[in-house]
Parts: structure tokens; sequence; C-alpha cells
């Protein structure tokens, strides 16, 4: 990879070109399509060189050979996470997470297996000192911009340390990433009074509830719709479920309106006047806009996609890294997390 002097301001990307149900199609047209929009980016596409190049010629786009590190194995995106990475030593993902471990790379952005991207993050880029699990969130839209809740389904069983700790990221994200100034912090719970939770909720409530954060208490489902909490804390058993129910929402409203359609002309022609106006307010719920997921507390930047991500997808993506490159995302986590980490030794 360059060592350029001249390019050492450029945030180094590594794209897995290998990665999707769609790929190498979607991953390497919408990765060289990040280019265009920020010139700060030093992109790297890694794969099987020879099926990334009939890409580029076949949507005549101008990519340097150069930039294409050749990998000639794929983690399908079936196959069992722990044993695939062992089995496939020269896989685009393994690859891609070295690079970003030997900091060659400072992020790797990639629509495979999602499962073998969480364990190549943790296994081999390795966790930021003091985290004891990283995390994956959701920003889900509300009514008065977005709620961020972690986790979503990098782990399950999470003990109250952990709840903590995605507080901590959590919040770093929304004020760094989101623009919140100062982002209020709620632990999912039955009930917004104390001990409502489940044991690990109430043990997590006291321990956020003695950190610097602004921690407002329990918060129950509802709230994270209404704006009432910037970022809402659960076990990621709870937060996948939660996400893959929201997910639902958009095709039960579209299937709503197909019935009511259907059932007289008037509707019909109400709905068709209205259609493109939803479809605006709605755009906030599409995957495509917010590209992939970081998982927080890897010393490094990585960005987890949808497996059938598109092109759209992948360039926000590789933009999203961009970001929080930018906004120096990982050194802010682990000073959080070590300040913390004195605080309890002090205490």
């Amino acid at each position: 990879m360059s060592d350029n002097s001249t390019e050492q301001t450029k945030c180094k990307i590594v794209v897995d070109a290998m990665g999707g149900d769609f790929a190498p199609q979607n991953a390497v047209v919408g990765a060289v399509q990040a280019l265009s929009i920020d010139s700060g980016i030093e992109l790297y596409l890694v794969g099987r060189k020879s099926e990334i190049i009939s890409v580029l010629q076949k949507n005549s786009l101008d990519f340097d050979e150069n930039f294409i590190i050749n990998t000639e194995q794929v983690i399908e995106m079936g196959e069992s996470p722990t044993s695939a990475l062992k089995s496939k030593p020269d896989s685009s993902i393994v690859v891609g997470a070295r690079l970003v471990k030997e900091k060659r790379a400072h992020a790797f952005v990639s629509a495979g297996n999602t499962g073998a991207m969480m364990s190549a993050s943790t296994l081999i880029i390795g966790r930021i000192p003091g985290v004891g699990r990283p995390t994956i969130g959701a920003e889900i839209p509300n009514v008065y911009g977005s709620c961020y809740l972690y986790d979503v389904g990098a782990g399950k069983d999470a003990k109250p340390i952990h709840l903590l700790e995605y507080a901590i990221m959590g919040s770093i994200y929304a004020k760094e990433m989101g623009g919140v100034s100062n982002p209020s912090v709620g632990v999912l719970s039955m009930g917004e009074e104390e001990g409502k939770g489940n044991e690990v909720a109430n043990e997590a409530n006291n321990l956020i509830k003695n950190s610097k954060l602004n921690f407002i208490g329990n918060v129950e489902g509802r709230d994270i719709l209404t704006g009432k909490v910037d970022v809402v804390v659960c076990d990621g058993f709870v937060g996948n479920i939660l996400l893959k129910f929201g997910e639902a929402v958009p095709k039960l409203l579209k299937h709503l309106l197909e019935q009511t359609a259907k059932k007289n002309i008037i509707d019909a022609l109400k709905i068709v006047f209205v259609k493109s106006t939803l479809r605006k307010a709605l755009k906030s719920l599409d995957y495509q806009e917010h590209g992939g997921v970081p998982l927080l507390g890897v010393n490094g930047i990585s960005i987890i996609g949808h497996g059938s991500s598109t092109p759209k997808a992948i360039t926000n993506m590789v933009l999203k890294a961009k970001l929080m490159y930018d906004r120096n995302l990982v050194a802010k986590i682990e000073n959080s997390i070590k300040e913390y980490s004195n605080k309890k030794l002090d205490s």
C-alpha cells in the first residue's frame, strides 16, 4: 500500500469487493463512486483481482489497478464465521481486517458475511483496551431526529458493564456523527420507574447513573420513536428483535396502502397523490441512506453492511467510514473508556 508522504492525510479505506449478494458488481461500483464524492479517500479493493477488473471495465470505471489487493478465497454468506476465518486465511474479509490491524489502513468496509465480519473485527483488528464487548447500533428515526440503539446484535446475554460500555460508545457516536451536543441516555426497560427492569437492566441503571453521561433513567420502547431519548442501551438479543420488527414497518405501510387503494377508486386516486410525499417521508428508514453500521469498540474502523447492499449503500458505507476517521472516533472512544477505567481504580 502507498506510503507517499503527500497522501498521509488521506483516509485509507479497504472495501471487500467480494462481500454481499451482488458482489463484486455492487461493491466495486459503490466504492469507486465514493471517490468522486470525497477526494480525501485513498481506496483499496480487496478480492479476486480478475473479477474486480472485469467490473471496472464493464462499467467504464477509472480506477488504478495498483490499489487492488488480490485474494483468491471468499467467505460465503452461509459459512460458519469462526471456522471460515481459520480455513480461509487468504479471504477478502481476513485480509481486509489484517490491514487495519497492521495500521496499513484506517477502515475496512464489507457487506459480506456479518458474523465473519464481526469475528474478524474483534479477533483480528482487536478490541480497544478496556472494552469488554464491541457493539453495533441502529440509527432509528423519531419525531425530533434520531435515536441510537445499542446493541442490536453484536452479542447476547450482556452483562451490566457491557451496557455501560454501549452507553459510553453510543453517546460518543451520537455526538460526533449525529451532531447531538449532550446525548441523553436511557436503559430500555418495562417501565420508567427504577427497579422495573430485569437484573441486568437494573444493575446497568446503577452503573450509568454514576457515570458522567447524561443519564435519564429507564425508558420504554415507545420513547425511541417519540424523541424522549437520544441513546438507548439494551441486550443485543432484545435490540435485534426490536430492530427487525422496525424494519418490517415500511412494508406493512405499503401493504395497507395497496389494500386501501383496491377498495374504491376515490381512495386509489388519493393514494396516487400522496405516494411521492410518503416515499420522501420514509426515506430516512431506507438502509441505503445509512449504508452499514459500525462495530464500535474495535481498535479501528469496521463498517458492516447489509448483504443485499446496492451501490448506493456501499457508497454511503465508505463515506461513513471516512467521517468516522475525520471525527477521530476510535481515539475518542478509547479515551472515554480509559477515563472510566481510571475512575473505577480511583474509587
